[in-house]
């Protein structure tokens, strides 16, 4: 099973991502700076992409090793890397493998999995192979920050979202490509809490060449006790379940995130 999440199934994907409006505006990175500057590092990212939240992180001072299974998105990182003053350059460290199955031969501080990549992981067993490694790869006192979504049960039944749908801003590449993108559910699989998704991005080139691309991929979608239920089993104690990247209580707003901060059980 890939867990990638169809991120290499066309190099637009990774060519588009840092300029889809919601991505550029997210507000998680402040969160995820703050929690590594608070682990004193070094921080593990999962999940790294191009580099959204971890070359902030390691603009903040922090030594960071991003790890993505997807070698397009790494490679658009490591372009945005060349711009960054040496000093930041040397506090980062990139590797390309499976967040179910890595061996960095390094303890951190602090793993972080930003932005939903544990979604892409659909079966009980890559979850769990998942937390195991990073609980080896924890230092004593580490902490564990993961980032999914609260699932909302009425978006989870309603029937528009399987229609094409979507009210993000047209964005314009630096070369001069206008790119709508829109979003479909293709299908739902309520046994697996999987939903089968479709990214469809509307490009108009400077010559006027119309061209439509599109990113499928499945996602699974975990409960709050399902999640703190998994981690237990995987040798962890949750410390803190937030509903939003401002520390917002989980059940101050719906849906909201579900973002679970734990820390490794050394007595399990």
């Amino acid at each position: 099973m890939d867990s990638s999440g169809g991120y290499d199934d066309g190099p637009f994907i990774a060519d588009y991502y840092d300029s889809v409006v919601p991505y550029r505006e997210r507000q998680d990175v402040g969160f995820f700076v703050e929690m590594a500057r608070h682990s004193g590092g070094p921080v593990l990212e999962l999940g790294c992409g191009t580099g959204r939240v971890l070359i902030p992180t390691a603009k903040s001072g922090i030594e960071i090793v991003g790890l993505d299974s997807s070698p397009l998105m790494l490679s658009v990182c490591r372009e945005k890397l060349l711009s960054e003053p040496n000093d930041v350059q040397s506090r980062v460290r990139l590797a390309q493998g499976d967040m179910r199955d890595f061996e960095l031969r390094q303890e951190f501080s602090l793993v972080t999995i930003p932005f939903r990549p544990f979604q892409h992981l659909l079966t009980v067993e890559g979850q769990m192979s998942c937390l195991q490694n990073i609980r080896k790869h924890l230092a004593p006192g580490g902490k564990l920050v993961l980032d999914i979504f609260n699932p909302s049960l009425v978006l989870l039944a309603d029937e528009r979202y399987l229609q094409e749908h979507g009210e993000e801003p047209e964005f314009t590449t630096a070369d001069g490509r206008g790119v709508v993108r829109r979003a479909r559910i293709v299908w739902r699989d309520y046994f697996n809490q999987i939903t089968h998704n479709k990214l469809i991005y509307y490009v108009t080139h400077p010559d006027h060449r119309e061209e439509r691309l599109v990113h499928q991929f499945p996602l699974r979608y975990l409960f709050k006790f399902e999640a703190e239920h998994l981690l237990a089993r995987c040798g962890f104690v949750v410390e803190a379940v937030y509903a939003d990247y401002d520390r917002s209580p989980y059940g101050s707003k719906y849906p909201g995130e579900l973002i679970v901060v734990a820390t490794a059980n050394h007595t399990h």
